[in-house]
């Protein structure tokens, strides 16, 4: 029988401590952590070129590859023994015999443990089960692997060990290397996306003297030298509207933001976000160019607009929906008329009868939003556009020319959360300093989340800001929803978690 894994009886310790005094042995011998060993393939790239070849073709023409992994199964036949080790791209089996690699170097292979990276050469050869395999001719352990890989990761028991040890997580488990993968292809789809519109990458600051450009609780902390409290960005947004105003008129940001909020699904403290802004565009605009965004992404990454998303099936090729708040809520309750609606009493009653917060002073337009939020956010499956934000919860956004109590706003939603938030952006400085004494107001009265007031940004738009359409799109969630992906922690490689006793 082969050795296809350590003994799972075996107390971890005691392999730690054998594995340990094998290291000693090589110590004694030889460079244990050599770095010489170069290696020219990797197994996919193999896999693709010669997997279709026939092995009288690979025996007549032979080729020499030099291949480096770690161990994840290991065979041992006597005489003759196999070894699959995995690389970044992938797994590739080695032969090793005594005649062929010599029996110094298969009894040393005899010693090593899964695990262990090894560095190997020798030929291409298909085995008689019609594997593609190295017949390798030199073997060498590169790093001793000191500590037993984990047997399988299984059920929930095992899901906070996969996030604080997220290497063993990627070692173990192919699907969550997939899903890496394909978060590092949309960045770099979205990337391409804008360059390729003529926008320019900006890098802003993530230390802000005065948090802004969302309404989140920020973490704060404190640069010694300037003696001055420094806030961890919670947007980029009024850093990346006032290179509009130098004249950076199509501008992009793919940043990491930070809001002291809670942990959820759908929420970490650390965040990754696209932001972007054009000039002399509008929030129709956004909107048009967003749908074409997404379908982009998926066609490149996925190759096909279609996806299913915890069960649910979603085409980015069908238009986006476009619906005011109060429609939206009409549309899966059809129960509450416009009247209703636009009540500001039977708001109020229909809020408190399903136990959701609000504040005595809250207008109809953040009542409505507050039944949305409970009532209807986390039915809209299909991608959707809601319209028309109050501009009481909407402080950066222009007011809408027919009605000054709504923005030019949109959230997009896509398989019940929000995707992306967009607005034409509000230029009139005196509108925006009325706006942000506002917010200081409510600041005042105990909203941790309310905006702090930034005489810095006003000083820019009275410059002038030219008219701008600007979105925020959340990467993590845009991931989640194309990996299929339940949770946030999914999708992150490294998510924020309480410290390990």
């Amino acid at each position: 029988m082969g050795e296809l894994e350590d003994k799972p009886q075996q107390d971890t310790n005691q392999i730690i401590e054998e594995r340990r005094a094998k290291l000693a042995a090589l110590r004694e011998v030889d460079n244990a952590f050599p770095n010489d060993f170069r290696r020219n393939s990797l197994a996919l790239d193999l896999h693709k070129k010669y997997d279709e070849q026939s092995n009288d073709i690979l025996e007549a023409n032979p080729i020499t590859v030099r291949v480096a992994g770690r161990m994840m199964l290991k065979r041992v036949m006597g005489k003759a023994s196999f070894a699959t080790i995995q690389d970044m791209s992938g797994h590739i089996q080695l032969y090793i015999t005594n005649d062929i690699a010599g029996e110094s170097t298969h009894a040393k292979f005899k010693h090593y443990d899964l695990g262990d990276i090894l560095g190997a050469q020798g030929t291409l050869f298909i085995t008689k089960t019609g594997e593609l395999s190295v017949r390798t001719t030199s073997l060498r352990l590169l790093t001793k692997s000191l500590r037993p890989l984990p047997e399988k990761f299984h059920g929930l028991i095992d899901q906070e060990q996969k996030y604080r040890q997220r290497y063993l997580d990627l070692i173990t488990n192919e699907d969550t290397r997939k899903v890496f993968v394909v978060r590092s292809k949309i960045i770099q789809s979205i990337r391409d996306f804008f360059v390729n519109r003529g926008y320019l990458e900006a890098e802003t600051p993530m230390m802000h003297p005065i948090p802004g450009g969302a309404t989140a609780r920020p973490f704060t902390t404190h640069h010694n030298a300037l003696d001055m409290n420094l806030y961890l960005r919670v947007a980029p947004e009024l850093y990346l509207k006032r290179l509009v105003i130098g004249g950076m008129e199509k501008v992009f940001e793919i940043n990491r933001s930070f809001r002291n909020e809670g942990i959820s699904i759908r929420h970490n403290p650390e965040f990754t976000m696209l932001e972007f802004y054009e000039a002399y565009q509008d929030h129709i605009y956004l909107m048009d160019l967003t749908e074409t965004m997404l379908r982009d992404i998926a066609v490149k990454v996925l190759g096909t607009t279609k996806i299913s998303y915890q069960g649910h099936k979603i085409d980015l090729a069908h238009p986006f929906s476009r619906l005011s708040i109060t429609q939206a809520i009409q549309k899966f309750h059809p129960e509450y008329t416009d009247a209703q609606l636009n009540d500001r009493t039977f708001l109020i009653s229909k809020l408190q009868s399903l136990n959701i917060i609000h504040k005595p002073d809250d207008g109809i337009g953040v009542l409505q939003l507050s039944l949305f939020d409970e009532t209807t956010e986390h039915l809209l499956m299909d991608p959707i556009f809601i319209v028309d934000y109050p501009a009481d919860v909407s402080p950066l956004a222009r007011r809408n020319d027919k009605n000054p109590e709504i923005t030019d706003r949109f959230e997009l939603y896509i398989a019940g959360r929000e995707i992306a938030n967009g607005f034409s952006e509000l230029n009139d400085p005196e509108d925006q300093n009325t706006r942000f004494l506002v917010q200081l107001l409510a600041k005042e009265s105990g909203d941790a989340e309310a905006m702090h007031y930034d005489a810095d940004y006003i000083r820019a738009l009275e410059h002038g800001l030219p008219p701008t359409a600007g979105e925020g799109i959340g990467i993590d969630r845009l991931v989640m929803l194309l990996t299929d992906s339940p949770s946030i922690r999914d999708v992150i490689l490294f998510p924020q978690l309480r410290r390990e006793d």
